[in-house]
């Protein structure tokens, strides 16, 4: 007996011990790959120069690239090997590459990409789907999938993909790295397989921001300038209520990050559908045609669909030759995307262009030379690999309808990781006008250590929920006192703006938002009271000064009111009615 109980314990023993020797080899092979790679190479940067030159600005630094890229010598596969069996080796590489080399960082190798570069959910039937570094049983997002990848395992400092429709941003927001994508046509279109020309741009990855802006510094040739500040930070609250983030966690983040770098006074709140429903008239006429007015559709909705027919159609314009030639066996949705194409192809093509336009002016004048407008970077969280989810016509429409917004407008745009939800990455995405790339660069080094304070204090913290309800209550009063304002309902505004006071009596722009309306209905003891209040909660608060001064001068308080208006200069030295207002009032009372 005792001899069968040793033998027993000895064969447990061994079973023990190969599964977790099965289970070390599993963990190794997801340690030292996680299926990022298609092809390892190296291309070397050139010796540095000899002193007092400065070193390479990339030294030491490595990279891979989508397999979209040519490198010479080597066949592109695009993400399917149809493709690569087609097509011979490139007999150059493309200057995006070369620029990084020749800027002293080194190539390891190319990366995976989805089928075509076409999909979303960087799933490869292929070459085989690479492990999500963040989320091992999640989607690692496409179609730049093992660029991102790469980076979230640290097999490389940095790496290069294509974004058209999220091919940057989304795998970024998925695997919790930064991921930039450049205003369209600022980095070079030369070198790469191209998915659709007007929407193309090529992006890159890195976990540390500071190598974000330096690869952004040597692909943007940026000259040296002095930074800039923004001057306005815009939430859109419309696009953080469509999906299952946390919306209050994530704006409150991004909130508090602002009041800590730049005040308060830059933060304003904007409902962007409704903005573009107004400022882009194409996209409604588009609709008409579309439904013969039948239906009425959100714009984040519209501009989804704008964005999929002009991948489509300038895919198709770019490789269906080559399709209908070698009849590659395609993924069924890959397919049948491909095929959806109506008849009316010229046509819509025509408001296509029209929507493009309007959408970059858009912005443009939304967000002028020193604005960002912040934005979830994908509605929901990476879906689970195999599941259908990620294909679902609703998951796909509300995506693109926030990654529409710079892929039409051809703006800048870069994703945020803000931590986990879930056991899942969660990411903000900041946005500026079209050629705003350097200020965008700088405004996330400004902000992002203190972004993943925040972020790291969300995650921790156990907030009530009846806390975040009452931030939610309050912006909702104010926002609706307002609309009273605007609509010249003085007494109905203040009393919005008093219930938010009562709900959050820490916010700034509550008070000064109801002296504004007591200003209006003559109480001006009450409005200077609201712009202390303000001022002393935030000391650069331009309109609180304004205000009082204003409250000021219609109490007989001259000299005081004249201070209110010089400080306003010093913060904000182009004010006109600040400059106007002083100098109005030392003329008529010098002091």
């Amino acid at each position: 007996m005792a001899s069968q109980a040793a033998n027993l314990w000895v064969l447990l023993g061994l079973g023990l011990a190969g599964i977790l020797l099965m289970t070390r080899k599993l963990k190794k092979a997801i340690r030292e790959d996680f299926g990022a790679f298609v092809e390892k190479l190296q291309l070397l940067p050139p010796p540095q120069p000899a002193p007092p030159k400065a070193p390479h600005p990339l030294t030491g630094l490595t990279f891979a690239v989508s397999d979209v890229f040519e490198i010479d010598g080597h066949v592109t596969g695009f993400g399917h090997p149809d493709w690569a069996r087609t097509h011979e080796a490139a007999t150059g590489t493309s200057p995006v590459v070369s620029t990084l080399v020749e800027g002293g960082a080194t190539c390891i190798g190319k990366t995976v990409v989805d089928e075509l570069a076409y999909g979303i959910s960087g799933e490869s039937k292929h070459y085989g789907t690479p492990t999500n570094p963040a989320a091992h049983t999640r989607v690692p997002g496409g179609s730049s999938s093992g660029a991102a990848v790469a980076v979230a395992a640290n097999l490389v400092d940095f790496s290069l993909g294509i974004d058209t429709v999220g091919g940057i941003r989304i795998p970024a927001g998925f695997c919790g790295v930064i991921g930039f994508r450049p205003s369209h046509g600022a980095v070079s279109h030369l070198g790469y397989t191209s998915v659709s020309r007007t929407l193309d741009t090529v992006g890159w990855f890195a976990k540390d921001h500071n190598i974000l802006r330096r690869v952004g510094h040597v692909l943007l040739q940026l000259p040296y300038a002095v930074q800039r500040s923004p001057r306005q930070i815009i939430i859109a609250d419309d696009c953080f209520q469509l999906g299952k983030i946390p919306a209050d966690r994530l704006v409150q983040v991004v909130i508090k990050s602002t009041e800590k770098v730049f005040g308060r006074q830059v933060l304003k709140h904007e409902n962007i559908g409704d903005y573009l429903s107004s400022k882009v008239p194409s996209l409604r006429e588009y609709q008409r045609k579309k439904t013969n007015g039948q239906s009425k559709t959100s714009s984040q909705r519209l501009l989804a669909n704008v964005m999929q027919f002009i991948r489509r159609h300038e895919f198709r314009h770019a490789h269906e030759e080559w399709i209908n030639s070698v009849k590659p066996v395609l993924d069924p949705f890959t397919s049948s995307a491909l095929h959806e194409l109506p008849d009316t192809a010229d046509l819509d093509s025509e408001y296509c262009r029209s929507i493009r336009n309007e959408m970059r002016s858009a912005i443009n004048s939304l967000l002028k030379d020193d604005g960002i407008l912040v934005i979830p970077t994908t509605v929901d969280p990476p879906p689970k690999l195999g599941s259908k989810e990620i294909l679902s016509e609703e998951f796909q429409t509300s995506a693109f309808g926030l990654l529409s917004i710079a892929s039409i407008s051809g703006c800048c745009q870069v994703t945020v990781p803000l931590g986990l939800h879930d056991k899942c990455p969660v990411s903000v995405s900041l946005i500026a006008r079209h050629g705003g790339d350097r200020f965008l660069l700088d405004t996330l080094h400004s902000m992002y250590g203190t972004l993943q304070e925040q972020a790291d204090v969300a995650t921790k913290s156990k907030v009530p929920k009846n806390a975040v309800s009452k931030e939610q209550a309050a912006e909702s009063a104010k926002e609706k006192g307002n609309q009273a304002y605007k609509d010249k309902q003085w007494q109905k505004a203040i009393g919005f703006y008093t219930d938010a006071i009562k709900l959050c009596d820490d916010t700034p722009t509550y008070f000064s938002n109801r002296a504004a309306a007591y200003l209006e209905v003559g109480s001006f003891v009450q409005a200077e009271a609201d712009c202390t209040k303000a001022i002393t909660l935030d000391k650069k608060n331009v309109k609180a000064y304004l205000r009082r001064g204003t409250a000021r001068e219609m109490l007989g308080y001259y000299k005081e009111a004249i201070e209110d208006f010089r400080y306003a200069l010093v913060l904000e030295p182009t004010n006109k009615r600040a400059s106007q207002s002083a100098d109005r009032l030392r003329k008529l009372f010098p002091v």
